[in-house]
């Protein structure tokens, strides 16, 4: 039953994008949503909680549930990451299965993601990505569906797309407008996400310090907010936005990595990141970091809840001490 303040006509639709790593999710879903929400960088593994995107075209409100790449590996981190992946397809309307056309090994991709998911795939869509670098003819893609359907039984239909050049994704909205069910919007008040800019600033800081940082150390980092006390304005008393966080690191080593040559490192990241904030939180923000040796903290299960990675099923015994 449609709620009294809503327009009778509305739909809606929850559909989880799922794949391997670095099979192009954050950037489709960003695309869809026509702004830059989640964080992008050329490195795997990115996006470590499952969280939830909305846009609305119309009377169709579409719920996106960014999950994080499913891959196999018997670290805590990665098996509590694969664990968010599979929350998220749960209670979905459909699953989209992103699978990048430029890795050329694209049905063994598939049988590995099925190999290691463990979630919901009632519904599934084929989302075949990176089009703009592959320049995979139809034929070729309806060869690989008509495999692909084998492997993944529930898929119905597919769709070849590049979120860089923005191909096809117009008809990729236009299905997901066209499979909403007639049914009250679950964000009415025109909220873009379920997480709070507390959660958007943690990314936004690590999005810059994976994009500055050599290649090994961003999976031996974490963000984590000490302390966000939002700006306001009463009379003549004005306070910006302030923001505290730590970057957690394994090593000591790490440390002066992420610090650099007179603080030259953190300070280009803290500047990065400070514009993104800026732009969400539409204020003046001070941003203070600074670096803490957390020995282990992938394996701390007090990090990995503060994170947002709490246990699965196949969780392994973990360190509680912070």
């Amino acid at each position: 039953m449609l709620i009294e303040d809503q327009n009778p006509h509305n739909k809606s639709l929850v559909a989880a994008v799922l794949g391997k790593p670095n099979a192009g999710k954050s950037s489709l879903i960003n695309e869809l949503l026509g702004f830059d929400l989640t964080i992008v960088t050329s490195k795997p593994q990115t996006t470590r909680n499952q969280f939830k995107c909305i846009f609305t075209i119309d009377e169709s409100e579409i719920v996106l549930v960014d999950t994080p790449g499913v891959h196999k590996s018997q670290q805590e981190i990665n098996i509590r990451m694969n664990g968010q992946a599979e929350f998220g397809s749960e209670g979905v309307d459909l699953n989209l299965l992103l699978l990048d056309l430029s890795a050329k090994e694209v049905i063994n991709d598939c049988k590995e993601f099925i190999s290691t998911f463990k979630g919901n795939l009632a519904k599934t869509w084929i989302v075949f990505t990176k089009n703009d670098i592959a320049k995979v003819s139809d034929s070729i893609t309806d060869e690989l569906f008509a495999l692909i359907k084998e492997i993944v039984p529930s898929a119905e239909r597919y769709f070849k797309i590049s979120s860089k050049e923005g191909e096809n994704i117009h008809l990729l909205t236009a299905a997901l407008c066209d499979a909403a069910e007639p049914g009250p919007h679950l964000f009415p008040n025109g909220d873009v996400s379920n997480k709070n800019q507390r959660f958007f600033a943690t990314e936004y800081i690590r999005e810059q310090a994976f994009k500055i940082l050599k290649d090994e150390l961003p999976y031996e980092l974490a963000v984590v907010i000490e302390d966000f006390r939002d700006g306001f304005k009463k009379g003549d008393i004005q306070r910006d936005t302030q923001i505290s966080a730590s970057i957690l690191v394994n090593r000591p080593s790490q440390r002066a990595i992420v610090v650099g040559a007179k603080g030259s490192v953190i300070k280009q990241i803290g500047t990065n990141a400070r514009k993104k904030i800026e732009a969400m939180v539409g204020d003046t923000v001070h941003l203070n970091l600074h670096v803490k040796v957390s020995p282990k903290w992938f394996k701390n299960n007090f990090v990995l809840d503060e994170i947002g990675l709490p246990r699965t099923q196949n969780s392994k015994r973990v360190w509680r001490k912070k």
